[in-house]
């Protein structure tokens, strides 16, 4: 009797990555995005970075990162962010990680990443500050990070609206105003003499009238960095999500932002918000727009119309929770839960201490 020796044919590693990633690739979301901006003071930023790949402890995969930074008094905190705040975040999240917990831990780690850009831009003595909206997208988790007044919207396939981010302005939270006076801060309007008092409430001394943001060193400990975070799973329907600053949201709404783009593909979609904008309200800031479209694999073009519900139908609300500190709502009609799932929701200047509770895997701050 014969025997046969079987041979063992060995596979390069890059080989079985491929393999790996092309697999995923077939099942995951194709992402688009475009971004358009007209410029009045030169201190918005952003960052656009797709495709993104990491191996991890259970093979390869990617995730693609979209980021908003609105500077104030000067542009050295938003670009400093834009340089080093991906950095910062991936610097915080364990090594070999499997994708669930990869992703368990990521709102930790953008609390972190938040914290130590602030810590280390401080360390320059630079006065000037920036907002900043944060967004990685691993598969169909989208997770956001959010300080300031730049705003984060979705709109989900069947015309479902999302709000990802909280606007930290001292009119609009009640809850962060009193944080503010907690911790020794005055909070008021500017004295502009004989008593009368005008603009919006700031936050004294320094006269910032955002709560919370990355930079601001003359304006003291009560303005913090530590962001509102939200983590969803979109279904796989897919859906277009818009990031801009606030020279788009102080002259359109939510509503009126998706539908002056919609069937647009992403590119032209932001450029035709940004242009209505500043139509509107004319280049008084800044205004800059990323529009980004996360569509199911099979559909390779992203010109796609998103469908829009009428009446009761349509989704004025963003879950169950509400924070004090997102946008007002009306007309509360709540989701199914197998349109967006809510993973996880945090909007309090405590985060850090909390999340550190919850995901023991991350060392928060170094």
């Amino acid at each position: 009797m014969s025997v046969v020796k079987s041979e063992h044919h060995h596979i390069p590693l890059s080989l079985l990555l491929k393999r790996e990633l092309a697999s995923e690739k077939t099942e995951r979301p194709e992402i688009t995005s475009g971004q358009a901006s007209q410029s009045k003071k030169g201190e918005d930023f952003s960052l656009i970075k797709t495709e993104c790949q990491r191996v991890l402890g259970d093979g390869v995969t990617t995730y693609s990162v979209f980021g908003m930074f609105d500077g104030h008094n000067g542009s050295a905190a938003a670009i400093y962010a834009k340089e080093n705040l991906l950095n910062n975040i991936l610097g915080a999240i364990p090594k070999h990680l499997n994708r669930d917990e990869w992703i368990t831990v990521l709102p930790r780690a953008l609390v972190a990443g938040f914290v130590k850009t602030d810590k280390d831009f401080q360390e320059q003595v630079e006065s000037s500050g920036t907002t900043v909206t944060f967004v990685i997208i691993e598969g169909s988790v989208i997770t956001v990070a959010s300080v300031g007044d730049s705003r984060c919207i979705l709109e989900s396939a069947d015309g479902g609206l999302y709000y990802l981010s909280a606007d930290h302005r001292l009119d609009c939270s009640e809850e962060e105003r009193e944080r503010v006076t907690a911790s020794g801060g005055e909070v008021g309007r500017l004295n502009a003499g004989g008593g009368a008092q005008i603009g919006p409430l700031r936050c004294w001394p320094g006269g910032l009238c955002l709560s919370r943001s990355i930079g601001d060193v003359d304006v003291g400990e009560f303005i913090v960095p530590v962001p509102y975070v939200k983590q969803v799973k979109l279904s796989s329907a897919g859906g277009r999500m818009i990031i801009a600053s606030d020279g788009v949201w102080d002259a359109m709404s939510a509503e009126a932002a998706l539908v002056c783009c919609r069937g647009l593909p992403p590119d032209t979609a932001a450029a035709q918000i940004v242009k209505e904008a500043v139509q509107f309200k004319g280049l008084r800031d800044d205004t800059t727009c990323i529009v980004v479209d996360i569509l199911p694999p099979e559909k390779t073009n992203s010109n796609v119309p998103h469908a829009k519900k009428t009446g009761k139908g349509v989704l004025k609300s963003m879950f169950r929770r509400k924070s004090s500190g997102s946008p007002p709502q009306v007309d509360a009609v709540y989701l199914q839960p197998d349109v967006v799932e809510e993973l996880i929701e945090e909007g309090s200047a405590l985060l850090a201490e909390r999340l550190h509770t919850k995901y023991p895997l991350c060392n928060l701050i170094g």
